[in-house]
């Protein structure tokens, strides 16, 4: 329990300062391995882990990344499988959701 602990707190912080190509493809194939995982819970928890706590809470860049968490989860979380996280696709389809968001704030 301890561990599992540790690294969602050194995954939440680690998560500001790594791109998020690398965080999420880090977070999803640590996440893949546990076996009462999915593929679809993974990427939303990374998803989740690599867009939302980059933000500055209180901000316009907090809206538009709660905008861009939504769209992304909506619209890229079914891209990955157990095989494959498709890292740059989602990546990809991550940056369209935040240029959206931006033009809508």
């Amino acid at each position: 329990m301890v561990c599992l602990v540790f690294g969602i707190l050194v995954g939440q912080s680690t998560a500001q300062f790594v791109p998020t190509e690398v965080c999420y493809a880090t977070c999803y194939i640590l996440c893949i391995l546990r076996p009462e995982t999915t593929a679809g819970s993974c990427a939303i928890e990374c998803l989740k882990n690599c867009i939302l706590f980059k933000s500055t809470v209180g901000t316009i860049k907090d809206t538009q990344s709660f905008c861009k968490l939504g769209s992304a989860t909506a619209l890229c979380s079914n891209l990955s499988t157990k095989e494959n996280p498709a890292k740059t696709k989602v990546v990809t389809c991550v940056d369209a959701c935040a240029a959206t968001c931006a033009k809508n704030n």
